[in-house]
């Protein structure tokens, strides 16, 4: 006996598309957490080739910067230039928030693995909402202060594994890395009523340039020029990708983002970031997986979940 057929019903024209609509701001910030995560991934594979932070990070800025400067122009098309006192604001922002913080981040990749240091860079939120309450007196809910005691619990569930195995070492990279956090966070508490003024993209453009400049002068002044002549083809190419793919990328895709659905989902969809550095660092440098770091991942996945919720 034969099965009748059922019939099929289309979708109306134009549904379909708006269905996949909903998904592109999703997508984007789920994407940029992915090429966000393979940063930490590209520098320990680079310091495989006995290369310091210094020169790691003005490769990554030098190829970053012709895109900013872009991004500047872009953002300032038709507009008027933008006025002294928020090129001063947008240089202090960039300092904090993309060199200061990208030179500890760096430092510390030295020192722990790829795995904690993603961690720790996730609790930025915290690291906001608790600077928040002790400079503005920002009151913060029950909800909120769950979800960063969970973190926090990861945190340290993993931190004191690795500080077991090697103790000085850990704690000086996770050290570094905690100081890169309370630097971007920093950046973000402070860049809000710059934002909402010159716009979030003039506002990257500008900031991030500064912190190149800042990267690029670094290196002048503590390497000799004609080093960059011996730096090893390999790490080129890697600083090639980590420029392009890990940072310009990601910060657009980010961006875009959130002009789509909003800081806080986009957090949350973000937390695809961590659980990929931890994949990666696994099936490429060899770190090990255990119960601790799966235990730790969890929960500061949940934790930052519960923040973004209570947003």
């Amino acid at each position: 006996m034969s099965a009748t057929p059922l019939p099929v019903s289309l979708p109306p024209t134009g549904q379909a598309p708006a269905a996949l609509r909903r998904w592109v701001g999703p997508a984007l910030a789920m994407a940029g957490a992915v090429a966000f995560s393979g940063k930490a991934i590209i520098v320990k594979l680079a310091y495989r080739h006995e290369v310091d932070a210094v020169t790691l990070i003005m490769l990554r800025m030098a190829v970053a910067l012709p895109f900013f400067l872009l991004m500047c122009w872009w953002a300032g098309r038709g507009r008027a230039p933008l006025p002294w006192r928020d090129r001063w604001i947008a240089a202090a922002l960039g300092f904090s928030g993309y060199y200061l913080s990208s030179f500890l981040d760096f430092l510390g990749l030295q020192h722990i693995t790829a795995s904690l240091e993603r961690l720790i860079l996730y609790l930025t939120p915290s690291v906001v909402l608790l600077l928040s309450w002790a400079l503005y007196g920002r009151r913060a809910s029950a909800r909120q202060w769950l979800a960063m005691a969970l973190a926090y619990f990861g945190l340290v569930l993993v931190f004191g594994h690795e500080l077991t195995l090697d103790g000085p070492r850990v704690a000086l990279g996770a050290a570094l890395v905690v100081g890169s956090t309370l630097s971007d966070a920093g950046y973000l508490l402070y860049s809000g009523e710059v934002v909402q003024r010159i716009g979030a993209l003039r506002l990257t453009g500008w900031a991030s340039a500064v912190a190149c400049v800042l990267c690029l002068a670094q290196f002048a002044l503590l390497r000799p020029l004609a080093g960059v002549a011996d730096i090893p083809a390999p790490v080129l190419w890697l600083s090639l990708l980590n420029g392009t793919l890990c940072t310009v990328l990601p910060v657009l895709m980010v961006m875009m983002a959130i002009e789509r659905i909003g800081s806080a989902k986009a957090a949350q969809y973000g937390m695809v970031g961590p659980v990929t550095t931890i994949a990666l660092g696994v099936l490429i440098l060899g770190e090990p997986f255990t119960a601790w770091v799966a235990a730790g991942t969890v929960c500061v996945l949940g934790g930052v979940a519960l923040l973004a919720r209570a947003r």
